[in-house]
């Protein structure tokens, strides 16, 4: 039986879903997917581990006030409603970068760390001249809420990675994060919260990360995320690397046998260890 409910939080409203029963598993969805992102790994999770997936803000079933927001504080909201004193936690791009900073603004409630196709806050890479003028295009389309241009522009970086073909991947992986994409913006183009970013930035106190660290990556993904994937790995020092050859930033939908198994072994050697 699936527990469903909203975390009341300052300035907003975070939906959850929790299955499953065992060592506490949180899970934080991509900057372009919400919480059905994990579909496919909750019923292996769900076996093992008492799995906490949301929709953060501006995402799914969640909605804000425009109001400054701390992506941390709403997750340890999240676990705090649900009874969860310590958990692993596992994100996906924007959420691996939420799971960062989360392990480091709350060490002592965090028993592993799950970091996929991640940013990493304050690091930043030279951008090429055709990233400038895609990302100003960008811009404008974004504020002209042309949101059809932006999916098409979303999927094509994110899901069949930079310069890929849109027949690499299955077209109904295609599909369903366009859509996540596309709906996201229409149902939450009213909604602009701000950041409290984390200060000093993640980039800068990689070393404080004392837990098990899993690292994963794509070899097609944009080259700033493969980078600072190898930061993390390269500066973490319980860290391990796992490269998904022919894969770009959407690890858990590209491979989710493999990446399933990944994250359950590794969690299986963090509790015996």
């Amino acid at each position: 039986m699936t527990e469903t409910g909203f975390c009341e939080v300052d300035g907003g409203r975070i939906y959850y879903e929790v299955d499953g029963d065992g060592p506490a598993l949180a899970l934080i969805h991509a900057g372009v997917a919400n919480l059905r992102q994990w579909d496919a790994q909750l019923p292996e999770f769900a076996r093992t581990h008492r799995v906490i997936r949301y929709d953060s803000r501006t995402f799914g079933r969640s909605t804000t006030e425009n109001v400054a927001v701390s992506n941390r504080g709403d997750l340890a909201a999240v676990l705090d409603l649900v009874g969860v004193g310590q958990a692993a936690i596992l994100g996906l791009s924007r959420g691996g970068q939420i799971a960062v900073d989360f392990t480091l603004d709350y060490p002592e409630r965090v028993t592993a760390l799950v970091a996929v196709a991640a940013g990493i806050g304050g690091f930043e890479t030279k951008q090429t001249p055709e990233e400038k003028a895609l990302w100003r295009e960008y811009e404008r389309r974004y504020d002209a809420g042309d949101w059809e241009w932006v999916a098409d522009t979303e999927t094509a970086l994110w899901v069949d990675g930079p310069g890929q073909s849109p027949d690499r991947v299955p077209v109904e992986i295609r599909q369903r994060v366009h859509d996540w994409i596309a709906d996201g913006y229409r149902e939450h183009a009213a909604e602009e919260p701000t950041s409290k970013p984390l200060d000093p930035p993640a980039v800068t106190r990689l070393a404080e990360i004392k837990v098990p660290t899993l690292v994963m990556v794509g070899d097609l993904d944009t080259p700033d995320t493969v980078a600072a994937c190898r930061k993390l790995a390269a500066e973490i020092a319980s860290a391990r690397l796992e490269v998904f050859e022919g894969v770009a930033h959407m690890v858990n939908l590209e491979q989710p046998e493999r990446f399933t198994r990944l994250v359950l072994d590794f969690l299986n050697r963090v509790a015996t260890d």
